[in-house]
């Protein structure tokens, strides 16, 4: 997948498991920390975070962390790419929310304002 504004945008969901895993963590740890986040708004359950784990990995978005053989718990870690992601994904949202601004106004009334202005 190029690195690039052709990526699309990330899911809400899958944006969080990124940032989760800027440090390792094993999925339900993750799925703990999304919710952290969010605020309690993103609650992940067990089948969509490791789908989403397995749908990383293969993107190369995040890299299982190296552990002991008969350890249940695999930790993930994100990868470099997986940071230009997070990264492109944030300059994508600032845009979003700078013309928002621009357009919109920063709250329902000045919006409202300008409709009868």
């Amino acid at each position: 997948m190029p690195e690039s504004s052709e990526r699309g945008a990330l899911t809400e969901a899958v944006f969080y498991i990124l940032l989760a895993l800027y440090e390792p963590m094993h999925g339900y740890g993750a799925m703990q920390r999304v919710r952290d986040l969010s605020g309690g708004r993103v609650v992940l359950g067990a089948g969509t975070m490791y789908g989403a784990v397995v749908t990383l990995i293969e993107k190369g978005w995040i890299l299982p962390v190296p552990g002991e053989k008969d350890s249940r718990k695999k930790q993930y870690l994100v990868t470099e790419t997986g940071k230009a992601a997070v990264a492109e994904e944030i300059r994508r949202l600032e845009e979003l929310a700078e013309n928002g601004r621009r357009i919109a106004g920063t709250s329902p009334l000045s919006a409202k304002g300008r409709e009868r202005g």
